[in-house]
Parts: structure tokens; C-alpha cells; sequence
């Protein structure tokens, strides 16, 4: 999947910016799947209507914080693996 032109506005002091990568996104909804013992296709298969859901929120917006994009990609998962959305929505506090 192409990556849009969204610019993504890190959290920190300096709040540099990324631009929106999709296998990032992925990767790290696939994590916390495989994190909760979901099955591989399972991991896969969610996140990409994960992937699916945040995309398309995201075409109506030029720039987002990486905040915006956690609650968002949570807000989604939780429709697919409530718990594997915990462990995504909980990881800053817990790390």
C-alpha cells in the first residue's frame, strides 16, 4: 500500500514530524496481536482493516500527532481484538 502525504507531528519536547507510514502501522498492530497469542493470519488480517480504517481517516487530514494515530488505530482494533487494542492503547504506560 502506498504511503499517503500525511505529515505525522511526533510527541517529545522538539515535536519533529514523519510522514505517515503505513507498514508502521501495520507492524505495530500485528505486534500487539501476536502479543495477545493471536494466530499469525489473525495478526495480519487485523491489521489491515485496522490499516484500512485509519487510512480513510486520514485522507481528510493534511497533519495528525502520533497521539491522533493511536486512538484512532485503537478505536478500530477494539471493533476486531479487544484485547490485543489494550495492550496497543496501554503500551507507552506500561513500557
Amino acid at each position: 500500500m502506498e504511503d499517503l502525504s500525511v505529515v505525522i507531528i511526533k510527541r517529545g519536547k522538539k515535536r519533529y514530524t514523519e510522514p505517515f507510514m503505513h507498514k508502521k502501522l501495520h507492524d505495530s498492530i500485528v505486534a500487539a496481536c501476536l502479543s495477545v497469542r493471536a494466530p499469525e493470519g489473525q495478526a495480519e488480517a487485523t491489521a489491515d482493516a485496522v490499516c484500512e480504517g485509519v487510512i480513510s481517516w486520514l485522507k481528510q487530514r493534511p497533519e495528525v500527532t502520533s497521539q491522533d494515530i493511536r486512538v484512532i488505530a485503537t478505536r478500530y482494533l477494539k471493533k476486531y481484538h479487544p484485547e490485543a487494542a489494550y495492550l496497543y492503547e496501554q503500551h507507552r504506560i506500561t513500557i
